[in-house]
């Protein structure tokens, strides 16, 4: 294959126009409406789950971290004062294992 070639995939579906316009959608629910449309179309149905599209770049907000925060624990690595307190990780770790194992024995 050379490249700028598409590949041609066994059971594969065509290139078609309404490939290219599901490719930028105006907002994230319009996206999703838009590719059910075009899979629709295409003779497949398509559902997105709300799991899904909380995956989504554009549906995240920028507050999900704290910036100083991650600056400030930079500096500290940077400087090599950052420590590490494996007892909480520990504590931590054990305590989200439990409440995994629980909730798939319940």
């Amino acid at each position: 294959m050379k490249i700028g070639q598409t590949p041609e995939l066994p059971g594969g579906l065509p290139p078609t126009g309404l490939a290219k316009q599901a490719k930028a959608p105006a907002s994230p629910a319009e996206g999703a409406t838009k590719d059910a449309l075009v899979a629709s179309s295409a003779g497949v149905p398509v559902t997105v789950s709300t799991a899904a599209r909380a995956l989504s770049p554009a549906t995240r907000s920028t507050a999900d971290f704290d910036a100083g925060k991650v600056k400030a624990v930079r500096a500290a690595i940077e400087k090599g004062e950052f420590s590490v307190d494996a007892e909480a990780i520990a504590d931590k770790l054990l305590s989200n294992a439990q409440e995994i194992l629980s909730r798939s024995r319940g």
